[in-house]
């Protein structure tokens, strides 16, 4: 991707799309275009069509998705499919009616069937039946990747998409019902350490495993992704490492120094069992991930004692 073209990156401001302005800064990009909710209704076509064709993205990086954890999904599905079909469907057809070059659209691992094999590959989806707590986002985002794979197919637009796996990092959302499991930890740890609780709810059983990737990692490996001449129409995006949810709680306990029990609670659903992506195709192509989990909890707890102190804090 040309360090000169005029790139839009929509959902600048949430954990995703701040990471890939970061990295594009950091690379030397200058032209970055970014737009608020305010500035940008992503829902109405109108709109989004008038600032494909006021401001001519030479590349557009799809970061913007309504998204959330297991209890989210559950309380509010038809916001969920409603808002990520939308964003994805107007974004993509005005970028192809304004001649945009590249773009990318990045989904999530859970667009895969519930019992897909392990590791998961590209090839699994739509052999299954999708996990039912967060079946509506899954089929939005299937939609976004179907509408750049058959846009591609049919105009020859270099339209592709990635498939991130869990992702935590700077700017995540620590909201306690709202967010995902491990930014969930931060918050449940920290509160009840400084509270000085003597234990901290952990939902299900903790047997489920989990990959977890950090964003900058994510950020990278899109770049990348964007600058091969012949992308796939879309490729896993993770670490290659997973770990139970039990052990991710005692690690979080470790870095946040929360003194305190882990309590189970069964009454909460576990969601899927296992989910771990098939990255040999990124790995061929020539991508790694570089932050271990560790390394990156860590980094991750520091930003939000950062965030919090400042009254950023997304929660």
């Amino acid at each position: 991707m040309d360090p000169s073209w005029k790139v839009y990156v929509s959902g600048h401001r949430g954990m995703v799309g701040s990471a890939v302005v970061r990295k594009l800064e950091s690379l030397g990009y200058e032209e970055i275009e970014t737009a608020t909710r305010d500035e940008l209704d992503l829902t109405d076509q109108t709109a989004v069509r008038r600032f494909y064709e006021l401001e001519k993205p030479d590349a557009v990086i799809i970061a913007a998705a309504k998204v959330g954890g297991i209890g989210a999904n559950s309380a509010y599905p038809a916001d969920f499919i409603y808002e990520n079909l939308v964003i994805a469907a107007n974004q993509i057809q005005a970028a192809y009616e304004f001649d945009v070059k590249r773009l990318l659209f990045l989904g999530s691992s859970c667009i895969y069937p519930k019992h897909a094999p392990q590791p998961m590959p590209e090839s699994c989806l739509l052999t299954g039946e999708l996990e039912p707590t967060n079946e509506p986002y899954a089929i939005a985002k299937i939609a976004g990747l179907k509408l750049c794979q058959y846009y591609r197919k049919q105009y020859g637009v270099i339209f592709h998409s990635l498939m991130p796996t869990n992702l935590y990092g700077p700017g995540d959302n620590y909201h306690l019902e709202h967010s995902h499991v491990l930014p969930a930890f931060i918050r449940k740890f920290h509160d009840a350490k400084e509270k000085g609780d003597s234990e901290v709810i952990m939902w299900g059983s903790g047997t489920p495993q989990r990959e977890f990737l950090h964003v900058n990692d994510l950020a990278e490996a899109s770049i990348f992704l964007m600058g091969l001449e012949n992308p796939p129409d879309w490729v896993n995006v993770g670490s290659g490492d997973e770990v139970s949810i039990r052990e991710l709680a005692h690690l979080v306990k470790e870095v946040v120094g929360y003194e305190g029990k882990i309590v189970q609670d069964s009454t909460k659903p576990d969601g899927t069992p296992r989910k771990l992506l098939d990255i040999s195709l990124l790995n061929n192509l020539g991508w790694q991930r570089k932050i271990d989990l560790k390394s990156g909890i860590k980094q991750t707890y520091e930003s939000f004692l950062q965030e919090q102190s400042t009254g950023v804090v997304r929660s």
